[in-house]
């Protein structure tokens, strides 16, 4: 004979079941979509807003005079950052949905499974933080169990650090906004150049100043000017040289440091007279029209990273 005990514990149990049943069928994770599972966290940026942020750097770009390396360097962050956090939030996923099933099995079987209380809670970080629980599981359950808290809490700090990549750029482009004037009128000193395919693709201005800076600080290991490959920006166009000063990707120390910070210096100081955009050097950008060294993000590597040349781009 059923008593109102017993019906009510087999109600919890549908209940408990219906919200495993859920959960198994939730579907990640594309910008922008609703996580059904519980305890699951928000798309840091949504797609629309991403989209804005990158019509915008490319807007900026025409109207202010070309490559705007910065903002570029801030875009490939922020897409680094928000990339991390939708693999660490579909992994989350994955791993709830394990635990989620060891626990209905128990539970068709008849037994008592406090992983149902993590996965219907509203707060499972805080409930997998209990000994008590993670004592009664068996060691494969109680491993699945400490692989979401491991990875509710790696997801929320990428998704925090996503979110601040995300503001950042916002920043960066309302700064640039707020000097329009200035830089337009720096823009306008400029008279845009074709490339000459008698000068090896460079336009007029970025030939001079690879001449000028030859003559002050040359010879260089290598200077290389026009390419096409990778992400070649102003290169492509003829308005950019890498001065190099070492070779074979080695990093530049001692002389050939030295080089290179007279170098960046001598085209930052000359840089109204040369037509000077941008100058990177050592993982860093000095740009013209927002001025003052910033750090970039770290590409991987010497070359990439501008730690064995002075790249050089005009107006």
């Amino acid at each position: 004979m059923e008593t109102p005990t017993s019906t009510g514990r087999r109600r919890r149990r549908r209940r408990a079941a219906l919200a495993l049943a859920a959960l198994a069928g939730a579907v990640p994770l594309l910008a922008g979509t609703t996580v059904t599972a519980p305890g699951a966290l928000a798309d840091p940026g949504d797609s629309g807003r991403i989209s804005k942020l990158n019509d915008q750097i490319e807007r900026l770009d025409k109207a202010y005079g070309g490559d705007l390396a910065r903002l570029k360097d801030a875009q490939f962050d922020m897409k680094r950052a928000l990339d991390k956090a939708r693999v660490l939030r579909a992994d989350l996923e994955v791993t709830r949905r394990s635990v989620a099933t060891l626990a209905a099995t128990q539970y068709m079987t008849g037994g008592t499974d406090p992983t149902l209380q993590v996965i219907t809670a509203d707060d499972p970080a805080g409930l997998l933080a209990t000994s008590s629980l993670t004592t009664h599981l068996g060691q494969n359950q109680a491993a699945k169990v400490q692989m979401v808290q491991k990875l509710v809490a790696e997801q929320e700090k990428a998704q925090q650090e996503a979110k601040r990549k995300v503001e950042g750029l916002e920043k960066q482009i309302a700064d640039l906004l707020s000097k329009k004037k200035q830089i337009r009128e720096l823009v306008k000193k400029y008279k845009p150049e074709s490339p000459s395919a008698g000068m090896g693709g460079v336009t007029p201005r970025m030939k001079k100043v690879h001449d000028v800076l030859d003559v002050e600080f040359g010879p260089f290991p290598m200077i290389g000017c026009v390419r096409t490959t990778g992400d070649p920006q102003d290169h492509g166009v003829g308005k950019a040289c890498d001065f190099m000063v070492t070779t074979g990707g080695r990093m530049a120390g001692g002389s050939a440091q030295a080089l290179g910070d007279r170098t960046a210096a001598y085209a930052i100081a000359n840089a109204s007279k040369l037509g000077v955009k941008y100058v990177i050097w050592r993982q860093r950008i000095y740009d013209m029209r927002s001025p003052g060294w910033d750090s970039m993000s770290d590409r991987g590597g010497v070359t990439a990273n501008h730690y064995d040349h002075v790249h050089i781009s005009v107006f």
